[in-house]
């Protein structure tokens, strides 16, 4: 079972409601971090956690989780539906 944590997101205008990191996935690598601006940041574990849900666009969002060389991190709409 993987260690995945879910943040929530409720910026006005994102089709993008949470942010998934899986842990397990994460190895640190921090590719995730330029193009997601100040939304996440690197913990004592050396893993990615979301610091500001809301702190950049979509575009920069999905940016950042095409940029993990695991996939460690994946967006959901409202639906539930995985944005790509």
């Amino acid at each position: 079972m993987s260690n995945q944590i879910e943040y929530e997101r409720n910026k006005a205008g994102s089709k993008i409601s949470k942010i998934v990191v899986d842990r397990d996935l994460c190895i640190g690598a921090q590719s995730c971090l330029a193009p997601g601006g100040t939304t996440y940041e690197i913990d004592d574990e050396n893993k990615v956690v979301v610091k500001d849900a809301n702190a950049v666009e979509d575009a920069d969002l999905i940016a950042s989780a095409q940029a993990c060389p695991t996939k460690a991190i994946s967006l959901y709409d409202k639906d539930g539906q995985l944005v790509d």
